[in-house]
């Protein structure tokens, strides 16, 4: 029995030792290393200029005009319309300044019923409609309209923006 409970001390101490060296050696691992400063050699260097120049003030302001002439629009569309009740045709001209950069899309949708009662399909920078011919028939008198610009991007086709305008269109 004796000879039992000493093994038992021995095992419980030797126990506690394997538990001290391994928490010492996480501590170490972990906390006590001070991080040490690496450096990073790389084969890729920025090369010594070769074709580059400085821009001149002139072609400094040629770019940045070009930059405010691609930001503005000018939208052109009369204010009034007359259509006829049985073609549903009528004078209405519509035009995309060559100034303008986007080519454009315009809807007209009647503002009573929402509806879109004429898409022009794309007009280009210089280019204009002066007849259209109404999608969706609308009844004699007056209806007031909507007319949305869509922007779009020459090379990706992709939407940039809207600007409406209201127009009034008289079915005789």
């Amino acid at each position: 029995m004796e000879e039992k409970k000493k093994r038992k001390k021995w095992l419980l101490l030797l126990a506690l030792l394997l538990l001290l060296i391994g928490g010492y050696s996480v501590y170490h691992y972990f906390f006590a290393t001070e991080p040490q400063a690496m450096s990073v050699i790389s084969g890729d260097f920025l090369p010594e200029g070769k074709d580059a120049k400085q821009m001149s003030e002139e072609e400094i302001a040629d770019l940045a005009q070009q930059k405010a002439d691609a930001s503005n629009f000018n939208m052109m569309i009369a204010s009034e319309a007359t259509i006829s009740g049985s073609t549903q045709q009528g004078q209405l001209p519509i035009k995309n300044p060559e100034s303008n950069v986007y080519p454009i899309n315009v809807e007209i949708k009647d503002d009573e019923s929402g509806e879109i009662i004429y898409t022009s399909g794309a007009i280009l920078p210089g280019e204009e409609i002066d007849q259209i011919q109404l999608d969706q028939p609308l009844e004699k008198g007056t209806h007031k309209t909507t007319a949305l610009f869509s922007l779009y991007d020459p090379q990706t086709k992709k939407k940039q923006g809207e600007v409406s305008a209201g127009v009034t269109i008289s079915v005789n």
